[in-house]
This record gives C-alpha cells, sequence and structure tokens, in this order.
C-alpha cells in the first residue's frame, strides 16, 4: 500500500498566483520522477481537483505528481494556460520535492491534453495526452460553416470528469470551446496548432482518441504524421465509441503506465 501524501494549494506561480497539488509516497525517499498532471475542460471550466483521482493512480505507480490550477476563460485566453504551465515546468525543476528531477513527464486529458503537447514540444518530455485539442487551425478552415454552439455546460464544475460530453461528434460545442479560447481572435489560430511547431527534440508521445467523439480524430493522425516526419516516437490508440478523455482511461491505463515506465 501506498502511504500517500497530498499537499493542497501549493503556490507555483507568484505573478498570477496559481496553485498545484502534490500527490506522492510518504514511504519513499525518493519518487522514480515527477508526473504533471493537466485537467480538461475546453479551457473555460474545470479544476485541479478533478484530477485527483488520475493523480493518486499515478502517485500510486511510484510517481510524484503535480496537478496544477491555471488561468481559464473568462479571466484569461490564448496563450496565458501555456504560460502557466512554462512557470510550472520552471518552478517543478528546481522544487525542494522527493523526485529524481532528471525524470519529469506530464498526462492531460481534452485541453490538458493539448498543453501537455505542448510541454513535449518545448521540453522534450514524454507525454500522455487523451482527446487532445491538437488540430486547431486546419480543423477550424474546413468548418467555417458550423455554427458554433456552447450548450448546456452547467455540469462541467459538478460532474466527474471520466462522465462529460460522451454522447458524440458535437462540431457547433468544439467549435464553440476552441473559438472562445482565443476571445475572437482568428489570427492566433496557426500559432496555438501544436504540430507546427513539432521538432527533433520533441519528447515521445502516447496520444489518444475515441472515434466517435466530440474532439476529431484528425488532430492525433496529424500529430502522428509530423512527429514520423522527425522520428519521434510515439503511440496512437483509437477507441471505439464516443468516450471522451478520462472516460476511457481504465482502457488504456494499462498502456500509459507502461509508457510511463519507460520513458520517466
Amino acid at each position: 500500500m501506498v502511504n500517500l501524501v497530498i499537499k493542497t494549494d501549493v503556490e507555483y506561480d507568484p505573478v498570477n498566483h496559481q496553485k498545484t497539488d502534490i500527490y506522492y509516497d510518504g514511504d519513499a525517499k525518493e519518487a522514480r520522477g515527477a508526473i504533471i498532471d493537466i485537467h480538461g475542460g475546453g479551457w473555460f471550466r474545470g479544476d485541479k481537483a478533478k484530477d485527483a483521482d488520475s493523480s493518486k493512480r499515478l502517485a500510486a505507480l511510484g510517481y510524484l505528481v503535480v496537478t496544477p490550477a491555471y488561468r481559464i476563460t473568462p479571466q484569461a485566453y490564448y496563450p496565458a494556460p501555456l504560460l502557466d504551465m512554462d512557470r510550472l515546468f520552471n518552478w517543478l525543476k528546481q522544487a525542494d520535492l522527493p523526485f529524481d528531477h532528471d525524470r519529469i513527464g506530464a498526462f492531460g486529458s481534452s485541453a490538458g491534453g493539448n498543453m501537455v503537447v505542448e510541454l513535449a514540444i518545448k521540453y522534450g518530455i514524454p507525454i500522455v495526452s487523451l482527446s487532445g485539442i491538437l488540430d486547431i487551425d486546419d480543423w477550424l478552415a474546413k468548418h467555417e460553416s458550423v455554427i458554433a454552439a456552447e450548450g448546456d455546460t452547467s455540469g462541467f464544475n459538478s460532474t466527474a470528469s471520466a462522465k462529460i460530453n460522451q454522447t458524440g461528434a458535437n462540431d457547433p460545442f468544439y467549435k464553440w470551446f476552441v473559438t472562445n479560447y482565443f476571445n475572437g481572435r482568428t489570427d492566433q489560430y496557426e500559432a496555438a496548432t501544436p504540430y507546427h511547431r513539432v521538432t527533433d527534440d520533441t519528447g515521445s508521445m502516447y496520444l489518444a482518441n475515441s472515434l466517435n467523439e466530440f474532439v476529431p480524430t484528425s488532430g492525433v493522425l496529424m500529430m502522428a504524421d509530423t512527429l514520423t516526419a522527425h522520428q519521434i516516437p510515439y503511440t496512437t490508440r483509437m477507441l471505439s465509441g464516443s468516450r471522451h478523455a478520462k472516460g476511457y482511461l481504465d482502457d488504456v491505463w494499462d498502456d500509459l503506465a507502461a509508457f510511463f515506465k519507460r520513458t520517466v
């Protein structure tokens, strides 16, 4: 049994006063490495407590897990959440915490899946992305006729992450929350689309998606092609049905545990 230690609301960003929760085995002298667990919510809902379940499971594998809050709309828009993760990463590298500081990976779902891919590109760390928002500019260009519609998102704060929006493709909702991230600006779409910035130093990736969920599979496919071009190791997993992100976490758990064992 893991003697789970949980530290809540540790400030990692003195500029914007963003905080993180930390999970680790109190009986271990040093965790094998750290994993950053970034929650989803379309950059407009969600909080770090919603990923307490996945963070505890990752800590039970022997990692120190940091699960951050980050700025969301309407308080902040792109690229604010990504800047928050830059501060988190730099803070973690220097933090006096019991883990091997040369071994850092990241796990994220939905919007969090986008943000961990950004970390892989910037810092060369291995990541797991579940239903990441990876195809922004090309998808929006091909869906100009879709009318963005928020729909009923009242359950985002009260519903478990694994239970949200699992009824299949929903282009109006997808377009609404993606464009909402940019607060009406259309000149940032290309800069915010991760595969344009993959380099030979990008970290290895595990990318999963359901075949009929509201996040399109095109992001995973485009990212896979780009990683291949740069000879970056990756794994993709396409699941049947319409479950979104942590909705299929149990199905991919053994995969991601093995991936992190190899890479972190």
